[in-house]
């Protein structure tokens, strides 16, 4: 293994992408930084056309790489980034798959020796200043132009230089930087917790609502949830009720079948990068199937389980209806009424799964995750994303092995990007 030059610098990497749809309208952000007193040394950002939050992610670690080789081709560099994908894969923990990963992982790891780099994974409100880029980058393309340093950024450097490879990179001088560390430091919300605005003003910074609809909107990248209902039982074409109080059913060969080809659809997006399930083996065997076409671990989330039917449990809506007439009707009628023999009302089963939304939400910041999970959850999250009430949970229709989607805001917004999609199954 090659030694580690004696007469490098130390820099800090901070770079970020994202995706305005996943695929969709893209761009990057990396800052290169003096570990030792945060000075910006170098800036880079570039709105990147169509693509994923993963190509984004990776286009930022390039141009942050470049940006330091530029300022010291001997330099020590500890990356740090909010893609735990990327951050894997490049500390060889993870396998790269997907085919447009590879070449960019390729192009990444010839830009410095490998020892002379490290990466460590940083929580999504650590990286304010590469995502700030990344959005600027992104706003600038949506109006047709190139990025540009902002005036924040722009008052710490009176030079500037592009990269070799047309990214937009930027050298701050040292003299500049450290008169305006503080402005900046307001600026950017370090150390406060509070987002960056793109505006800089003093002014503008008073202004700025901070919360409710008042609040500028988040346009960075949401956490977006993949809902995959899990494959069929020997239960679901009799549609017989079937929840967390029951015999907890295998997949039938049907739904062994359906999990494989949602599997290889999965696979084929390559957007996923983290996948959580229910406790019940339904929902345990279809996100296997996933797992292993991506290479992914499965973690339990116990909030996602299927609402406990009670005495309902196999038993199908007829009969039901001949067994329970009263009980149907207030289950039906309310959604604080609960099955007969102790099962959850929608009300609880709601409170359940927001409470593990918002896990989720914490744990998986600005990542696509698979939840596998089962029809009240996913109904439960889809209106709730809506702001629907709950008779609108009898209004949708989820198919086996079906795929709907929700992202998630910082701003605390959702939308409703996918729903009942079995274009797989076909």
């Amino acid at each position: 293994m090659p030694s580690v030059p004696s007469a490098g610098r130390q820099f800090v990497v901070e770079a970020d992408g994202g995706s305005r749809g996943n695929p969709g309208p893209a761009g990057y952000g990396a800052v290169v930084l003096d570990p030792a007193t945060g000075e910006t040394l170098a800036e880079a950002a570039e709105f990147i056309g169509v693509a994923t939050n993963n190509v984004a992610e990776y286009k930022g670690l390039i141009a942050g790489l470049r940006a330091a080789r530029e300022l010291d081709p001997a330099a020590r560099v500890r990356v740090r980034m909010d893609s735990k994908l990327v951050v894997e894969q490049m500390s060889g923990r993870w396998k790269i798959k997907h085919p447009d990963m590879k070449p960019l992982a390729a192009e990444a790891g010839r830009i410095l020796p490998s020892s002379q780099v490290s990466y460590e994974w940083i929580p999504r409100e650590r990286n304010k200043h590469a995502d700030r880029l990344a959005n600027e980058a992104m706003d600038a393309g949506k109006r047709g132009r190139k990025w540009e340093p902002s005036a924040s950024t722009a008052d710490l450097s009176a030079s500037a230089s592009a990269s070799a490879d047309a990214s937009a990179a930027r050298v701050v001088g040292d003299a500049a930087a450290g008169a305006a560390r503080a402005r900046a430091a307001l600026v950017q919300g370090r150390g406060s917790g509070a987002s960056a605005p793109t505006s800089v003003s003093d002014k503008a910074v008073e202004a700025a609502p901070t919360v409710g609809w008042g609040a500028s909107a988040d346009l960075g990248a949401p956490a977006t949830f993949v809902l995959l209902r899990h494959g069929e039982t020997a239960l679901t074409p009799s549609k017989r009720f079937s929840g967390s109080g029951g015999t907890d059913p295998e997949l039938s060969a049907v739904g062994r079948g359906q999990a494989e080809r949602v599997a290889a659809a999965l696979a084929e997006r390559g957007t996923v990068q983290a996948i959580v399930s229910s406790p019940l083996r339904r929902c345990r065997e279809t996100a296997a199937a996933v797992a292993a076409r991506l290479g992914l671990d499965v973690h339990i989330e116990e909030g996602l389980r299927e609402t406990d039917f009670g005495a309902w449990e196999g038993l199908n809506f007829a009969e039901v209806r001949e067994r329970y007439p009263d009980d149907l009707d207030a289950w039906l009628g309310s959604a604080k009424a609960a099955p007969t023999g102790g099962g959850e009302s929608f009300a609880t089963v709601s409170r359940r799964v927001s409470a593990a939304r918002d896990r989720l939400i914490a744990a998986y910041p600005r990542r696509t995750v698979l939840a596998v999970t089962h029809v009240t959850p996913i109904k439960t999250l889809v209106r709730l994303a809506l702001g629907a009430p709950p008779e609108s949970l009898f209004r949708m229709e989820l198919s086996a092995a079906s795929l709907s989607a929700v992202a998630y805001y910082g701003d605390g917004n959702a939308s409703v990007r996918l729903l009942n999609d079995t274009g797989h199954l076909r």
